[in-house]
């Protein structure tokens, strides 16, 4: 196969999402239905209020599940919705254990499209949705501290969660040792919005507390590998 065959192969994900969001566009300028549920769902989806949110998820009945991994997958391209939120969501609207499941599932979807997207399109289109400032700094962590750096941006929910999903396929970073970073660091954290959210207050205390505490753990980290490594030369 000639490399001009494998370019064209790379581009059919691109080609695939530009005919969704024609086929979406016009179905909102031309739909009455279909542009009233989405302007019901930017409202709920961008007001960041958790409660609104799980209201407007648990009118999709048994399909709640799916639209939330539809939505973690969705705020990857939209910085208006924190994966954070969604996390809290499926929580008040399917409780800790099923909502902790839910969670699992989506964040592994998302981070596999996320990585796929990557790893098949490459920089230019990866820069033009995290900014190229943006990915540098990323690819350099990466580069640097490789598995530790998938889980500490996971259990930290106030770091780019996403962002490293797309860079690690860039760098080809092999699938499974990124999915298995990514499930280790996604997992504290699941579990402690599970503990904590049955109230808001303690919730938005509790995730302050573990983001300063993993931050301050790598910080230790890198002084720590960074001292070695002057130790060693």
């Amino acid at each position: 196969m000639g490399k001009e065959d494998k370019q064209k192969q790379s581009k059919w994900p691109l080609y695939l999402s530009i005919l969704l969001v024609a086929t979406l566009v016009l179905l909102y300028f031309f739909n009455t239905g279909v542009n009233q549920f989405f302007k019901e769902s930017w409202e709920a989806l961008s007001s960041g209020n958790e409660e609104k949110i799980a209201k407007w998820v648990s009118q999709f009945s048994w399909w709640g599940p799916l639209v939330i991994i539809f939505v973690m997958v969705l705020q990857m391209f939209l910085l208006v919705i924190p994966s954070v939120v969604v996390m809290v969501v499926s929580i008040i609207a399917y409780g800790p254990l099923f909502g902790s499941l839910i969670i699992l599932i989506a964040i592994f979807t998302a981070s596999t499209i996320g990585y796929g997207v990557g790893k098949s399109l490459g920089t230019p289109i990866i820069e033009r949705i995290l900014g190229a400032k943006s990915k540098e700094k990323i690819e350099g962590f990466l580069v640097k501290y490789g598995f530790w750096a998938v889980i500490i941006t996971r259990i930290s929910p106030f770091l780019s969660n996403d962002a490293v999903s797309f860079v690690a396929g860039i760098l080809k970073m092999g699938y499974w040792r990124f999915m298995g970073a990514t499930l280790l660091g996604i997992l504290p954290l699941t579990l402690l919005i599970a503990y904590l959210g049955e109230t808001n207050d303690r919730l938005k205390s509790g995730l302050i507390w573990v983001s300063a505490i993993s931050l301050i753990g790598f910080v230790i980290y890198v002084w720590w590998d960074k001292k070695r490594s002057s130790n060693e030369g």
